[in-house]
């Protein structure tokens, strides 16, 4: 159960952080692309890389499982869950497995793309 509270309360943090920052982001920038979107997907996949292997357990840090359970699920997913497809695809090209590791990019991408475009026409026809 604690880990379960752990992982509410990280997505609260990692939520509101990206909410913040988007923001900030938002002001200092012009035009349409997506930066605030972009700057927190790499920032959230560098976040878990680094903290993932820093407390692996070849790595130099010790923290329980529910508090990695905390950071990685919780502030990182709330913060933006590209962090864990990011991790997920590094290890599968750490362990020599490209063509997963391709699949899954490639794959993510195409999947999440059609994903939010048959959402909006959903979203149209039912607006109609």
């Amino acid at each position: 159960m604690l880990t379960y509270a752990l992982v509410a309360l990280g997505s609260a943090i990692g939520g509101t952080l990206r909410y913040w920052l988007s923001m900030v982001i938002a002001e200092a920038s012009a035009g349409t692309f997506p930066w605030a979107t972009l700057v927190i997907n790499v920032a959230g996949s560098a976040a878990i890389g680094l903290f993932a292997t820093l407390t692996s357990v070849d790595g130099r840090v010790f923290v329980p499982s529910e508090w990695r359970t905390f950071f990685m699920v919780g502030i990182c997913g709330g913060f933006t869950t590209f962090s864990s497809f990011s991790l997920q695809t590094l290890a599968l090209a750490q362990d020599g497995d490209w063509l997963a590791a391709g699949l899954n990019v490639v794959g993510s991408v195409a999947l999440c793309l059609l994903a939010v475009w048959l959402g909006h026409v959903a979203a149209t026809i039912i607006n109609r």
